[in-house]
């Protein structure tokens, strides 16, 4: 039996207890919640609609900047850091982008507080500006990077964030969407139409590479509809991963922003025949959505399961503990081990190594790190230290399967076992989202394929649509449906690049589009 089918037979009926409930197929939205915790990730904090994001989640969130920052400055971006605070006439540049983000804007009036004479304390000194905090920084950067550009020299300006930011949710789920959220922005100005175009694309592939590469997420590249678009942008193109539920989670975004946003901040230079032009610019980022996706796209009853690239800790070691006279020497051989193990390199880093020595049982201590899904667990006893060897569990696998195998090979092997696993993430999960994309050609189908419970259908649909943003609206009212991109060729998804006919309008399309429910 492959593993997918031992991944899929668990979540899908069977009698067998699990860690986590419900399970995916009970309650997939409090699975989600469930898994969150169980897994030590994040809580909700005191702060309506706020996370507090716990070490074991944030390590992941720290594994995924290093790996996007050097995927950046690889490619000649470098980091800078801007105010939290955004003058309010700063947004109204731009009408539509102030428009688009107007309901979710917190905004600060006042810059002190003063007793109120009951013993509490009220809002005094009252700011000559509003401030909005931070939704995100195309108008302060903007209005820098006019004071930074004067000639074609200066340009292209390849410029990141890591920032936080604030979008006041009403409806909040933790790491998929919470008032306040962290991230990275990139913010790109160039002399050219076509250069800030390929900047956009480029970064757009960067994302899709991270996210294949290093979270094994399979995903869609595409362009948004109008309706979809960043409010302000020409073009907003994105990334589109599938998770278990079947719905489309959208990891990340990379605008081409046009002239728009240097006419409203007036990002001008002096080109080579000292012609006075505003700059084209361009806006890309991702979040801490990103580890909600990575829950959603391969957590299981049991808990969380980790891609071995962004995991905290690559491996686990449990000393069997159980007579005092041989504690001493367990914990000596398990060290070494993990000495050993740390000198070892999985890419570019060393061996993440943990060695959980609690005075725990030993059952209890191992569920913990399956709940939070280390992709290796390590049970040292002193028989196994007599034979030279450890005995080895993969998270990717039943945690009943385990196996002994000679320390020397063990340690020698580690790196090509957690590339098998990250490998065997990464199918299993491209498995999972290409068997759940269909091919729709007529409205009738296509209200049956969404109509239907999560669990009986839904998915991906590929359909051909003329781009109305009334059929869209439409949709959208009636299925909670929305066109998640306009895929880009190349991508091998079925009938992609064929010219047919819009099924709800009988009008010419030139391409199918990606339909589905969403986060």
């Amino acid at each position: 039996m492959s593993d997918k089918k031992q991944s899929n037979q668990k979540g899908s009926g069977s009698k067998q207890k699990t860690a986590i409930q419900p399970t995916r197929l009970e309650n997939y939205a409090e699975w989600y919640q469930q898994v969150v915790r169980a897994a030590e990730m994040a809580e909700t904090s005191d702060v309506r609609g706020c996370m507090v994001i716990k070490p074991w989640g944030y390590a992941v969130w720290e594994n995924i900047q290093q790996g996007l920052d050097g995927m950046f400055k690889a490619t000649g971006h470098r980091n800078a850091y801007f105010p939290l605070f955004i003058p309010l006439s700063y947004l109204e540049k731009e009408a539509e982008h102030v428009e688009g983000f107007a309901k979710e804007c917190a905004v600060v009036t006042h810059h002190r507080l003063e007793p109120d004479g009951e013993g509490g304390l009220q809002p005094a000194g009252a700011l000559e500006e509003p401030l909005v905090v931070r939704p995100t920084s195309e108008t302060i950067i903007g209005s820098t990077f006019a004071k930074w550009i004067e000639s074609w020299r200066d340009l292209p300006l390849l410029i990141n964030q890591w920032a936080n930011v604030v979008r006041w949710e009403m409806r909040t789920r933790l790491f998929l969407r919470t008032a306040e959220f962290l991230w990275q922005e990139g913010h790109t100005a160039h002399a050219t139409e076509a250069e800030a175009m390929e900047e956009t694309l480029k970064m757009l592939e960067v994302y899709r590479e991270f996210a294949t590469e290093w979270l094994a997420m399979p995903v869609i590249t595409g362009e948004k509809t109008e309706g979809e678009r960043f409010p302000g942008a020409v073009n907003t193109f994105c990334i589109e991963g599938m998770m278990q539920d079947r719905k489309a989670l959208q990891a990340g975004t990379s605008h081409f922003l046009g002239q728009n946003f240097s006419r409203a901040q007036d990002i001008t230079f002096a080109d080579r025949d000292t012609n006075v032009q505003h700059a084209w610019t361009t806006s890309w980022g991702v979040s801490t959505r990103l580890i909600g996706g990575l829950i959603m796209t391969h957590g299981d009853d049991d808990g969380m399961v980790m891609p071995p690239k962004v995991a905290p800790a690559h491996l686990v070691i449990l000393p069997v503990l159980h007579k005092e006279e041989t504690r001493e020497q367990v914990l000596a051989y398990c060290e070494q081990l993990a000495a050993e193990l740390r000198s070892c390199r999985y890419g570019d880093a060393p061996v993440r190594v943990e060695l959980d020595a609690r005075d725990l049982r030993g059952g209890e201590k191992s569920w913990q790190w399956i709940k939070r899904g280390i992709p290796l667990r390590v049970e040292v006893g002193p028989r196994d230290m007599e034979q030279g060897a450890v005995f080895v569990a993969r998270r990717d696998r039943p945690h009943s399967e385990k196996s002994s195998i000679e320390r020397g090979e063990f340690i020698g092997g580690i790196a090509s076992l957690l590339q098998e696993i990250q490998a065997g993430m990464l199918q299993r999960a491209r498995e999972h989202r290409d068997d759940h994309i269909r091919v729709i050609d007529t409205e009738q189908a296509f209200y049956d394929f969404f109509g239907k419970t999560p669990e009986g259908g839904g998915g991906f649909a590929m359909t051909h649509f003329c781009g109305s943003t009334e059929l869209e609206d439409r949709i959208k009212k009636d299925l909670a449906v929305t066109v998640r991109c306009i895929p880009t060729r190349g991508q091998g998804l079925p009938g992609q690049d064929e010219a047919g006919t819009c099924p709800f309008t009988g009008e010419p399309s030139a391409t199918r589009v990606v339909w589905a429910k969403s986060y």
